[in-house]
């Protein structure tokens, strides 16, 4: 099943900690309410009561760590909730789904900085996405070095907030390697413009595909 069939619009958001996601994101938000654009924001893991709960534990510091294949099959147990309660039902109703990471991040942070590799997420993904894509994903990118002094100045970081330097190296490179071998889906971003040019650039990649929902 491809989401191409959705009279709606699947578009993911991307890239590292502290790259301004969701910051962007809001503006977004509030850009398209005010064009009667409808839209659904929402946010991986989590999106649905449940997903959210396994958010809560996996971004929380436990006693005992958590095994990179029990963080992994969280990451799609969430998803498998988020996409059958919220994103397939927005996209069948014609709304536009602007999502805080998707699959990618599953690639990038378990799959490369995590070191369990793509073919064990492929199989995932195949299993819980039934064919479901994003039709563009939006990749901020930033240096590490960059995107870690931003998360310094956060009054509290979560436990994948928390990680080293080389495991946000290994994300981000994961990432643009995803970049470049998908070039008709992805859109990188300089994330270290001016806000005023990351949000212009968002705006330039984003309002063509939504032609589609408007007409």
């Amino acid at each position: 099943m491809s989401q191409n069939e959705y009279p709606g619009v699947f578009i993911t958001f991307e890239g590292i900690e502290g790259v301004g996601k969701t910051t962007n994101l809001r503006f977004l938000a509030e850009h398209y309410h005010q064009q009667d654009i409808p839209i659904l924001i929402t946010r991986e893991p989590g999106g649905t009561p449940l997903a959210d709960e396994i958010r809560h534990f996996l971004l929380s510091e436990h006693e005992e760590s958590i095994e990179p294949e029990t963080e992994l099959l969280l990451m799609f147990a969430a998803r498998a909730q988020h996409i059958s309660r919220v994103i397939l039902p927005a996209l069948a109703a014609g709304k536009a789904v602007f999502c805080d990471r998707f699959t990618d991040t599953s690639f990038a942070y378990q799959g490369a900085a995590r070191g369990l590799g793509a073919e064990k997420i492929a199989v995932l993904q195949t299993l819980v996405q039934k064919g479901l894509t994003p039709d563009l994903t939006i990749l901020l990118d930033a240096p590490v070095e960059l995107a870690l002094d931003r998360l310094q100045e956060r009054a509290k970081t979560d436990r994948f907030e928390s990680e080293t330097s080389a495991f946000f190296q290994r994300a981000r490179d994961a990432y643009l390697e995803m970049a470049i071998a998908e070039p008709e889906r992805f859109r990188v971003i300089d994330a270290t413009t001016s806000l005023e040019d990351v949000r212009q650039k968002m705006l330039s990649a984003i309002n063509p595909l939504l032609e589609k929902i408007v007409a």
